[in-house]
């Protein structure tokens, strides 16, 4: 991994009613070593001497010895198991704009090493967001759509894009060590692709360790399903950078967001948190589970030079959106250069019963333009008294990024690990 020379909060201390507190990302050992690459424009990468394009509908392995080009979309039906070998470079091609979608009922088995990872990237020479498509990930597990079925048509074939079920337990394979590079290409009239969607997948799919950076749309779409997921990395994404919707019931660990206030799409109401129970509130069943997202120990830095500049020139705006009947309990996490940290959606009603919907706890709100707000809404002195309340630990700052965030990449600290801030605030501080 090159040099990374921005200020990330990876491990925050606050010392709070005599306890130590973790927040924002963390380990003992630095574990965006070696697999992730904040620099992937300067990155020379090989020629391809091979082709995917098509269908793949028998058990195929790619071998690290070979470079790959998507071409147009390619698709992993009737079952089969698509292997990709630790090391191997796929490219998706820019003008057919190659995208990956593993259909229902098939897998994907990319499972990468730290010092060895799988890389999706773009094949131009001056490479940009939305390049080349993105992977799908199709699966069987629960939506909240009536008939337990949705389709993820833009530009694909309708008759390979269904999924949802009523199998929680779906396993579409394993993602770990993975990046995916200038994805999101863009359908006419139609919408954007992800870096990397998956809609229905079940929770026996393992989902570990995986970059997505500068795609064009969201860097991670989930669609309805059932998952688990951690050390996900989501880096300058044009549009959100992970959103939640369909009744998708997740849990995610230990993951980073970094956004940039002149690369990302804010007057579009992108965020490192869009969590929403469906697109079209009439073609959802309300008897189903509806979106719940359960987050701890995320880190959310917007890298500015100046914060407080952008943000009075309307380049930032919120970190996190929730909308109408979602579900968000987050702890132990920073949102650090947002203008709120959080805004719900103007038809939640503040009351008990969404309240306990809504948790924020043992959070690091820093240098943030308002904290937690209601959309429209310029009186925020309920939401901002009742997350205050030092029962819930949060601590509220004003520091400089560069003064409170230390360079993680600082080279002359190679025995570096992942204690980067320390800051000693009382519970409820504002």
């Amino acid at each position: 991994m090159k040099k990374f020379t921005q200020i990330i909060c990876v491990f925050l201390t606050v010392a709070s009613m005599s306890a130590q507190q973790e927040k924002g990302i963390m380990g003992y050992n630095n574990w965006l070593n070696n697999w992730t690459e904040f620099k992937p424009n300067k990155v020379e990468y090989g020629e391809a001497n091979q082709i995917l394009a098509g269908n793949i509908s028998t058990n195929t392995k790619l071998l690290k010895k070979n470079v790959y080009v998507l071409q147009g979309n390619v698709y992993v039906t009737n079952n089969a198991v698509l292997t990709i070998e630790p090391g191997t470079l796929i490219i998706g091609d820019f003008e057919t704009k190659g995208t990956l979608v593993v259909t229902k009922g098939a897998s994907i088995i990319a499972d990468g090493l730290e010092t060895d990872p799988i890389v999706f990237t773009s094949n131009r020479s001056q490479k940009k967001a939305g390049d080349w498509g993105g992977i799908v990930i199709l699966g069987d597990a629960p939506i909240n759509k009536f008939g337990n079925v949705g389709s993820y048509n833009l530009d694909l074939d309708p008759s390979r894009t269904n999924y949802g079920g009523d199998n929680p337990a779906g396993n579409s394979g394993i993602l770990r060590y993975v990046r995916i590079e200038f994805a999101g290409k863009k359908v006419k009239g139609l919408g954007t692709f992800n870096g990397l969607t998956l809609a229905g997948v079940g929770n026996k799919t393992i989902l570990e360790n995986i970059m997505v950076s500068y795609s064009a749309g969201d860097s991670f779409g989930f669609f309805g399903g059932d998952l688990s997921a951690t050390k996900l990395v989501s880096y300058k994404s044009i549009n959100d950078d992970y959103k939640f919707t369909q009744g998708v019931q997740f849990r995610l660990h230990n993951s980073l967001a970094v956004r940039s206030s002149y690369l990302s799409s804010n007057k579009d109401g992108s965020r490192c948190f869009e969590v929403a129970s469906y697109e079209k509130k009439s073609e959802t069943d309300f008897t189903k589970k509806q979106t719940l997202v359960i987050a701890s120990n995320i880190t959310m830095l917007n890298d500015s030079e100046n914060i407080n500049a952008d943000i009075q020139s309307g380049l930032v705006k919120e970190a996190v959106y929730i909308a109408e009947n979602a579900s968000l309990e987050i702890k132990r996490s920073v949102i650090s250069g947002f203008n709120p940290a959080v805004l719900l959606d103007s038809k939640t009603e503040i009351n008990d019963a969404n309240l306990k919907k809504i948790k924020f706890e043992e959070m690091f709100f820093n240098l943030c333009k308002g904290n937690i707000f209601t959309e429209f809404n310029s009186n925020n002195e309920d939401l901002e008294s009742w997350y205050g309340n030092s029962v819930f630990f949060n601590v509220y700052s004003q520091s400089d990024n560069k003064e409170t965030f230390i360079d993680i990449f600082n080279p002359k600290k190679p025995d570096f690990r992942l204690q980067l801030g320390k800051i000693t605030a009382s519970s409820g501080n504002r």
